[in-house]
């Protein structure tokens, strides 16, 4: 949370990935126009909003579900938990934007974050799910 907090504080973290994005783009596809490069470029920083939002909704699930034994239990009560405080967070982190020179607040962001936390835990509970289908029985 700190991490999102420090970022969202950033007045130039658009040109800032951009310095690193845009010349890759250009490297890779040298005649595609400015327009599909400005495009591309929201894109991929939606897509790193969704995977922020996905590991904070994993770490925030292991910090509040975890057991003595390792193991956590799975609900869907806990998972709306969860996400409630991920949608929270990130609803948070948007008004804390709108506080930010040359920043914007956003519900659709807001959305995206929340996307991302239940891609996470989606994603997590696939991975128990086979995990679990697909262990050898004890001999």
């Amino acid at each position: 949370m700190a991490v999102i907090f420090t970022a969202s504080g950033d007045t130039e973290s658009a040109h800032r990935s951009s310095t690193l994005f845009e010349p890759l783009l250009r490297w890779l596809f040298p005649h595609l126009p400015l327009p599909h490069i400005e495009t591309l470029h929201y894109i991929f920083r939606k897509i790193c909003h969704l995977t922020e939002y996905a590991l904070l909704a994993l770490l925030l699930w292991r910090a509040l579900h975890h057991s003595r034994d390792g193991l956590s239990s799975w609900s869907w009560p806990k998972v709306g938990g969860t996400l409630l405080l991920v949608f929270l967070y990130s609803a948070t982190d948007e008004v804390h934007q709108g506080f930010v020179p040359g920043r914007t607040a956003q519900f659709s962001d807001v959305l995206i974050d929340t996307l991302g936390g239940a891609i996470g835990l989606l994603t997590f509970w696939l991975y128990r799910h086979f995990r679990r289908r697909f262990r050898s029985p004890p001999p």
